[in-house]
């Protein structure tokens, strides 16, 4: 059984090693561990990977959690097999619906296994996919669009969320969020080719930059900002010369995007390919 362990908590001496004991006392083989540095917030966050046999998913969350209590630490236990044949997501929206209805469509047509446990968002345009598609929407913006994101976690944890989708969710998880669900269960598209394109207007650069070729990008995000080589799929389309930035959007965010969410997804949830320490490496 693979296992991911995330540990977040104020910094201080001896917050690893009770961890890394006990889960190598129960037999597990470490194939990854990261810490995060963040001296100047003085925020301890660790995140491991094992691989472990004879013994429950629900043993180790309760040892484990017995330790960060001891150790003031929040710690999250998941694998990625626990619900191996129907993965439970949280789909993440802000103002685009185009992807996140592609993507459970693609769900309530059987092209992917998984259960759409949550729609979150942090504006209510979209609140007619829940309906739609019959799943629990959640709006936790305030009238500016700012997040709780206190309710975002407390909405993963409670829900028991495999992956969290961002799909046009147009907001940058803090660090705190990206360290608690570590290890390649954040996944997220980018409607512009990374790494040409960043930022909030990538159609808009590329335009700028008299490009013919545009694209999407769906990758893993990582505590750090930008820091490369999580692409799980990129996809492109071309454009004659002269056509208008509205015409290149609307193909983009209907036809491309859409597309692009849901092979990287599929990807994931196949078990193709995962992120091992920071980089997108083929399963197979």
């Amino acid at each position: 059984m693979q296992v991911i362990i995330t540990a977040l908590g104020p910094d201080h001496c001896g917050l690893a090693d009770p961890i890394i004991h006990y889960v190598t006392g129960e037999g597990a083989n470490i194939a990854e561990i990261q810490m995060y540095d963040r001296d100047m917030a003085s925020q301890f966050a660790m995140m491991l990977r094992i691989h472990i046999k004879n013994t429950s998913l629900e043993n180790l969350q309760q040892s484990l959690k017995e330790i960060g209590r001891l150790k003031g630490l929040d710690i999250r236990v998941w694998s990625p097999d626990s619900h191996k044949k129907c993965p439970r997501l949280a789909i993440c929206v802000s103002h685009q619906e185009a992807s996140a209805s592609a993507l459970l469509r693609s769900i309530e047509e059987g092209t992917l296994a998984a259960d759409p446990a949550l729609l979150i968002s942090n504006h209510q345009k979209c609140a007619a996919l829940g309906e739609q598609f019959g799943v629990r929407w959640e709006h936790i913006g305030d009238e500016e669009g700012c997040p709780d994101e206190e309710q975002f976690v407390s909405l993963i944890d409670s829900e028991k969320i495999d992956y969290i989708v961002l799909a046009r969710y147009m907001r940058v998880l803090p660090p705190t969020t990206c360290w608690a669900f570590a290890g390649g269960r954040i996944i997220n598209l980018h409607h512009g080719l990374l790494p040409s394109f960043p930022g909030m207007h990538p159609y808009h650069a590329a335009y700028r930059d008299k490009m013919l070729v545009y694209g999407a990008t769906c990758h893993f995000i990582v505590p750090e900002l930008d820091a490369g080589n999580q692409i799980i799929y990129q996809s492109t389309f071309e454009v004659p010369p002269g056509s208008q930035l509205s015409d290149v959007i609307d193909w983009g965010q209907n036809k491309n995007e859409p597309h692009c969410l849901v092979e990287g997804v599929r990807r994931v949830l196949h078990g193709e390919v995962q992120l091992h320490f920071h980089r997108v490496i083929a399963t197979g």
